[in-house]
């Protein structure tokens, strides 16, 4: 799988920046991984649309579903098996995503009910893409 991350907005906490670029090494070590930081402002979401074009649209937001870990490696190895090579991970900014954004979602994935800050956001999701990857993998990462 090769995995695009399109976030809006630079991470700007320290913490969780070193936290994503932990993360985005990690996932390397299972693929190809590449990172789209787009400017917010009025023209993000064409953008973000834009840089995912042609690519499998996983869309963070708290309306989506909620999986578990193991649940998330079986979509990954489904979309596999279907053929989905390239899958974008579409992280909003403070304002989230709008009705016509989600529409365009080919999976719609909440991390939790809660809101979360964006960059707190695109760190957990990295970490739950790494963990199914060492699913998928047979490592011991994932404990059950």
């Amino acid at each position: 799988m090769i995995w695009k991350i399109i976030a809006v907005g630079v991470p700007a906490l320290a913490f969780a920046r070193e936290g994503i670029e932990e993360y985005l090494a990690r996932l390397r070590g299972f693929g190809k991984v590449q990172t789209v930081f787009v400017k917010p402002g009025p023209l993000a979401h064409r953008k973000v649309l834009e840089h995912s074009h042609s690519h499998f649209r996983i869309i963070l937001d708290e309306r989506g579903k909620l999986v578990t870990s193991r649940e998330l490696a079986a979509n990954i190895q489904n979309w596999e098996n279907r053929s989905i090579a390239r899958c974008a991970v579409l992280v909003g900014g403070a304002d989230g995503w709008d009705a016509a954004i989600r529409s365009q979602a080919d999976f719609l994935w909440s991390l939790t009910p809660l809101t979360l800050q964006h960059e707190m956001a695109l760190l957990l999701a990295l970490e739950q893409i790494y963990r199914a990857a060492t699913i998928k993998a047979g490592m011991p990462y994932h404990r059950d």
